[in-house]
């Protein structure tokens, strides 16, 4: 299977997105059988199912573990953060100087927009491209739109993106992250985070 599917525009999925998932054989889904996965959702089909069924996960690869979600996610915060850091200083946006007394607000507030606009433009763009950020290619995940399995759409990735990232520039940094994120751990049936829940998306694996 390719890793390089052509990138998302703003509407429609692609037919020839590699991704997008098939209607299950007549057998069923992959997740009736015991190594499958997931259960049926309950109470229907929150997003549509469409020709494959009630489930919307049939035809998909299973749903990522969130301990791998955790180290993708922490793998891209890495990168970007030092790239953030990196700028603040070149840009003297950095938060604290010299003296530890002397704490701008502007410089602060500087130092959150270079956050969220980098953090912003990374998830969207390598989401809207294959599914797969630097840290989920390393982690052998992907993001997919839950009601197909293709690749999510700019506009899709963007508000997801936004959804993760804002709360986390200008307020609540890890602890918003470690809720949005970790919300997957407890989520039933599709293990979403918030972000996931906003823009209908599910992480699963590619291995």
């Amino acid at each position: 299977m390719s890793t390089e599917p052509p990138p998302s525009g703003s509407g429609q999925p692609p037919e020839d997105d590699p991704f997008r998932k098939q209607p299950p054989p007549s057998g069923g889904s992959p997740y009736d059988s015991p190594s499958g996965g997931q259960p049926p959702p309950p109470g229907g089909e929150p997003y549509g199912g469409g020709p494959y069924g009630a489930d919307p996960l049939a035809g998909m690869p299973p749903l990522a573990d969130s301990g791998k979600r955790v180290l993708a996610r922490l793998i891209d915060m890495i990168v970007v953060g030092a790239v953030v850091v990196l700028l603040g200083w070149a840009f003297g946006t950095a938060q604290y100087t010299v003296d530890t007394d002397d704490l701008e607000y502007g410089k602060s507030l500087g130092q959150e927009a270079i956050a969220a606009v980098l953090y912003i433009a990374y998830d969207t763009y390598f989401t809207a491209r294959n599914g797969q950020t630097p840290g989920k290619r390393l982690m052998k995940l992907r993001t997919a739109n839950l009601d197909d399995g293709s690749t999510p759409s700019v506009q899709t990735s963007l508000g997801r993106a936004a959804v993760l990232w804002i709360p986390f520039a200008f307020c609540c940094a890890c602890i918003w992250t470690a809720v949005c994120g970790g919300w997957s751990f407890f989520d039933k049936p599709y293990k979403q985070g918030l972000h996931d829940k906003a823009a209908k998306t599910v992480v699963v694996s590619t291995e």
